[in-house]
């Protein structure tokens, strides 16, 4: 009875380890297939240098086009170049777009002394704004919801007046967003000028 228990124990599914890429969530083997191709690859490079040479080495790469024909290589090195060119283009236009958003920090006069402060723009630097604004009742012991914008974006919105304190606390964790796309507004100076404005 024992023999047999051990002749059944080799025949058992067996785990595996599985790697996924660090920037596009994909098996190292499919990173090709992304439109981050280029940062894939020094992931990889830094994380996982034995598979990188299995899959991106010189050698790599010659034996697995060694198998097509003349015109088939060619096609391939111009899709890898077209690919690569893609990539890049769509890094630079993210960072154009980072570089061009502004997250705004506004301080809404709710009654005479009540405040709530409203952050949009953070969607811009790929931050998801439910964990953000989870963070932010956490961070300020306060309530913290992430609500509809008449425009169609989102904002987050946080009871009591903690403009200044959400400004340095973005500046200390999110080190993706600079310091001078970061611009505070108080709403009832705003009324005031758009009062002034109308008469």
């Amino acid at each position: 009875m024992a023999d047999t228990e051990t002749a059944e124990a080799p025949g058992e599914p067996q785990s595996r380890h599985v790697v996924y890429c660090g920037v596009c969530t994909l098996p190292p083997e499919y990173c090709e297939y992304g439109g981050t191709v280029k940062k894939c690859q020094e992931w990889l490079q830094r994380a996982q240098p034995a598979l990188y040479q299995v899959i991106w080495s010189a050698e790599a790469l010659e034996a697995a086009t060694a198998s097509l024909s003349v015109e088939a290589q060619k096609r391939a090195a111009k899709d890898a170049q077209k690919k690569a060119a893609q990539a890049e283009k769509a890094e630079q236009k993210q960072a154009d777009r980072m570089a061009n958003s502004v997250v705004t920090i506004k301080r809404v006069e709710r009654n005479k002394r009540k405040f709530v402060t409203a952050v949009s723009g953070l969607e811009a630097f790929g931050l998801d704004l439910k964990k953000v604004a989870k963070e932010f009742g956490k961070k300020f012991a306060t309530g913290s919801s992430v609500t509809k914008v008449p425009s169609g974006g989102e904002e987050i919105v946080v009871q009591g007046d903690v403009s200044d304190e959400i400004e340095e606390f973005l500046l200390e964790k999110y080190k993706d967003i600079p310091e001078d796309n970061i611009e505070l507004v108080d709403d009832k100076k705003l009324k005031k000028a758009a009062a002034a404005a109308a008469a």
